[in-house]
């Protein structure tokens, strides 16, 4: 024991001596040769699946990714390849490796897949960064129990505030009331956190076991969202109004429909956005709106949203199907709404069966089973679509069976209806039927020529795709991928970076995703 500068006996000191200390065996330890979530079994990459590729390119390419991936299908594939179980590059801690994958996947929405990978390293073998990560998961996760494990030793390496508050939340989970009240005080002294800071804080040490604090928060006057306030909020019941989530990225949407304390009608309000990134599935979209038809919380608009749903897929007749589709399609010009309207209805659509009737309404459909991956579904069109099409191009570049290549006078009747700013679908079309091999090139030569494209110009980031493609390096692949599909909206998206998306996914056996972000390119533009 040790006294302070006042004679008295350091309790902080004390307390300190008597956490419990854990001690783990060689073989209990895990390794840090191979970290991840995912194994092929699980649809996750091979564990080689980054090559030897060094350890900072890789961290590099990962922080460099500033704005938001314009394609979902772009950012589930980039999901797979940072949660996937492979094995650690060279000249990097294993650890901080760890922590930009996870760092990744937080600002693509994905609290949980972050919260899940940070898990798989032992405390012993945590960076400062991997700390700083960590903390940052849990609270996008609301989930501040978690991190309790490693609060001791992550208030050892960071002086961030998050860690000298979370001591007493964390003493007041284990029951330790008197300890929490008493470290919540020094907190305070300190001003480690002021305001509805500080106060989230009380009220989750309010939360836990024997805790007895009741504590008001109100959001009229807080101006700025943070983490702290979405995770301890979200945690206590008293989440941010839709104004401050409204600050926020587009991701922190994500956070919010995945957070099941929320209502549902709250996380009902973030669900399109989530579904458009690529965090929500279309059977999760379905399973939320399912629960809102039946919660008795849920307000009347939602309310009428799920029974438009519900009809669409009950219905007797295909006509009052469709019907009900289009009018969630139609609900609002939004293309990330509409994006995400489709998402939703791809198994409706699904059941909708081929008929030259219905050809006019082709599109949609298709476009709609494309939106969630049912490629086979969508085939089934092949036969009632007009060659040169709207419904024609999706299957032109999304069929799983590849038909025989597609002939110039098809890309040109499509290139002659496309209404597109600056002809940019159909330049997406012939980057994706160029990259991924379904047309000789002749037709590719005179389509390019048409649209004054050229394929063949290269920059840094294209040979680097195109190497790293070459050695077979799906992991690495599907980084630059992420990087070349960075932007607010598709109209930013380079055909010649599609072009060699396609290309290069294709070669390392990524086809079925190649596929899927082509369709979506011209769903979407």
């Amino acid at each position: 024991m040790s006294l302070d500068e006042d004679g008295e006996l350091d309790l902080d000191a004390l307390d300190d001596a008597l956490q419990p200390q854990y001690a783990l065996t060689a073989g209990e330890r895990r390794s840090t040769d191979e970290i991840g979530v995912l194994t092929p079994r699980y649809k996750g990459l091979r564990k080689d699946a980054f090559g030897r590729a060094g350890g900072l390119y890789l961290t590099s390419l990962i922080k460099n990714m500033n704005g938001p991936i314009l394609s979902r299908w772009g950012s589930i594939l980039l999901r797979r390849a940072l949660l996937s179980k492979v094995s650690s590059p060279e000249n990097v801690n294993p650890a901080d490796w760890t922590a930009e994958r996870a760092w990744r996947l937080l600002r693509m929405g994905e609290a949980d897949a972050a919260r899940s990978l940070v898990l798989k390293v032992d405390g012993g073998n945590y960076t400062p960064r991997l700390y700083e990560v960590a903390m940052q998961a849990h609270l996008a996760a609301a989930d501040p129990a978690g991190i309790c494990p490693l609060v001791e030793a992550g208030a050892q390496v960071s002086d961030a505030p998050t860690w000298v508050m979370f001591r007493p939340i964390c003493a007041s989970f284990a029951g330790e009331q008197s300890r929490a009240t008493r470290l919540l005080q020094q907190a305070r002294r300190d001003r480690a956190a002021t305001g509805i800071d500080y106060l989230l804080a009380e009220k989750t040490i309010g939360a836990g076991f024997e805790g007895r604090r009741a504590v008001t928060i109100l959001w009229d006057d807080i101006e700025f969202f943070n983490n702290w306030r979405f995770g301890l909020g979200t945690a206590t019941g008293v989440e941010p109004p839709d104004r401050l989530y409204d600050q926020a990225g587009p991701h922190v949407q994500g956070w919010r429909a995945r957070a099941p304390m929320l209502p549902i009608s709250s996380r009902m309000k973030a669900v399109d956005t989530a579904a458009a990134i690529g965090v929500f599935s279309s059977q999760a979209m379905v399973d939320l709106y399912a629960a809102a038809y039946d919660d008795p919380e849920t307000g009347d608009d939602q309310k009428a949203r799920a029974s438009v749903l519900r009809q669409a897929y009950a219905n007797d007749t295909a006509e009052s199907r469709l019907a009900a589709m289009r009018d969630l399609w139609d609900r609002s010009d939004n293309e990330l709404t509409r994006y995400s309207s489709m998402i939703l209805t791809a198994r409706a659509a699904a059941k909708i069966p081929p008929a030259a009737v219905l050809r006019d309404e082709s599109y949609d459909l298709i476009a709609s089973m494309l939106a969630a991956g049912l490629d086979r579904s969508a085939i089934r069109w092949t036969n009632i679509v007009e060659e040169g099409s709207n419904s024609w191009a999706l299957l032109a570049v999304a069929s799983p069976t590849n038909r025989g290549p597609v002939s110039y006078s098809a890309l040109d009747d499509f290139g002659d209806a496309d209404a597109s700013e600056d002809k940019l679908r159909s330049k997406y079309l012939l980057a994706a039927i160029a990259g991924l091999g379904r047309a000789d090139q002749q037709a590719i030569s005179d389509f390019a020529n048409d649209l004054n494209v050229n394929l063949t110009r290269t920059s840094r980031w294209t040979r680097a795709i195109q190497s790293a493609s070459r050695r077979g390096e799906q992991g690495t692949v599907a980084l630059l991928a992420a990087v070349g599909m960075q932007g607010r909206n598709w109209q930013a998206m380079s055909p010649l970076h599609l072009y060699h998306i396609m290309q290069s996914l294709k070669r390392v056996g990524l086809e079925p995703e190649a596929r899927m972000i082509a369709a979506e390119a011209l769903t979407r533009t």
